[in-house]
This record gives structure tokens, C-alpha cells and sequence, in this order.
């Protein structure tokens, strides 16, 4: 008979307290300098050693997906709140609007998250997999609707999103770049419904 797994053991109250200072000073180091900080210094103002983030983060990645995790409740929660919105369409670009907003508190998480989809190792993408379900959801439900057109995928739109947050973090100077940008999406996305029915143009 196999032996049961052995369960995973709470964290120390030590090794928590590390965890807790190491995942802040990210947080502030990533918002001040980007994703690409140097973790030896988040180590060093954490108060522990280099060995010590590594045994909690075993590397750059799992870090920002640690940082993350907050941005991503509020994603989810918030793609649950649309998902009975009266006008899907809109939803949905709402919705990827709020990503490109928390992918932008944080210079690199945009360059990042464009990646993590074609990589399976990366840490991000226990990120990723999430927003894709809840982005999917949303862009079925405007695509039943008739407003979003049937060629649209969720992951052409997360990776459109996602160029759209590079584009407003390198253009800091135009702060109205990504909703520009945005409105641009919806107007992409809308099905027209002439389309299939338009009449040939005379002497057509």
C-alpha cells in the first residue's frame, strides 16, 4: 500500500515574517525600479540574505508572481462583476482596460505576462491561465450577444492587451496613450451586422 502524501507544513512564524518583508520590498522595489530590481538588494533591505529570498522565491519570476497575486484576486473578482454587466461588449474592454492598469504598476510585468503564455516552466503562468478562463468567459458571452466578432480570441486579446501596457509604460509622456489604444480595441471588436447582408455596389 502507497503511503498518503505527507502534507505541506505551515511556514515557521520566522520564515513567515521573512516571506511578508521580502514580498513587500518587492512590491516597492518593482513599482520604484521594474521588475528587473536587483533581488539582492530587495534581500538586503528585507533584512535577510540572498539565500534566504531564494529559498522562498527560487527565482526572479516566482517573485513577480508572488507580487501579483493581489492584482490578480481583484482581476478575477472584478471579470465576475461583468460577467452580469447589460452590455458585454463594453465589459469585456473594461475588463481588459483593468489589466492593462495593474500590468502598469509595475515597469517589465507587461513584457512578462506577453511571454509567460509560450513558456510552461514560467512562474507566471499560474497568472496567466486564470485570466485567460475569466477572459475567455467574458468574450464568449459578448460573442453569444452578437456585439464582439466570431474571429476574436481571448488570447489575441491578452496578448493585445498586454502590448498595450508596454506601449503606455514606454510612452509615460502621453498618459492617455492606453485608453486611446483601448477605444481603439472596441471598435475592432464590434460585429458588424451589415456585413453579411450588404447589397453589391451598383454596376456591381
Amino acid at each position: 500500500m502507497n503511503a498518503a502524501p505527507t502534507p505541506a507544513r505551515p511556514m515557521r512564524a520566522d520564515a513567515r515574517r521573512n516571506y511578508d518583508r521580502l514580498l513587500h520590498e518587492a512590491r516597492t522595489s518593482f513599482a520604484d525600479r521594474g521588475t528587473d530590481a536587483s533581488l539582492e538588494e530587495i534581500a538586503r533591505s528585507a533584512g535577510v540574505g540572498i539565500g534566504t529570498l531564494y529559498r522562498h522565491f527560487p527565482n526572479r519570476q516566482a517573485l513577480m508572481n508572488a507580487v501579483f497575486q493581489e492584482a490578480l484576486t481583484a482581476l478575477l473578482a472584478r471579470s465576475r462583476e461583468l460577467a452580469q454587466a447589460d452590455q458585454p461588449c463594453t465589459a469585456l474592454v473594461e475588463w481588459l482596460g483593468a489589466i492593462v492598469t495593474h500590468a502598469g504598476e509595475y515597469r517589465g510585468l507587461a513584457q512578462a505576462l506577453m511571454s509567460a503564455p509560450g513558456d510552461e516552466t514560467s512562474a507566471l503562468t499560474s497568472c496567466h491561465v486564470p485570466l485567460r478562463q475569466a477572459g475567455a468567459r467574458l468574450l464568449t458571452r459578448a460573442q453569444s450577444s452578437g456585439s464582439v466578432r466570431a474571429d476574436v480570441s481571448i488570447d489575441d486579446l491578452l496578448q493585445l492587451t498586454n502590448a498595450i501596457a508596454l506601449a503606455a509604460e514606454q510612452t509615460p509622456a502621453d498618459p492617455a496613450l492606453a485608453d486611446r489604444l483601448l477605444r481603439l480595441t472596441l471598435r475592432g471588436l464590434k460585429a458588424d451586422p451589415a456585413a453579411s447582408d450588404q447589397s453589391p455596389p451598383p454596376g456591381g
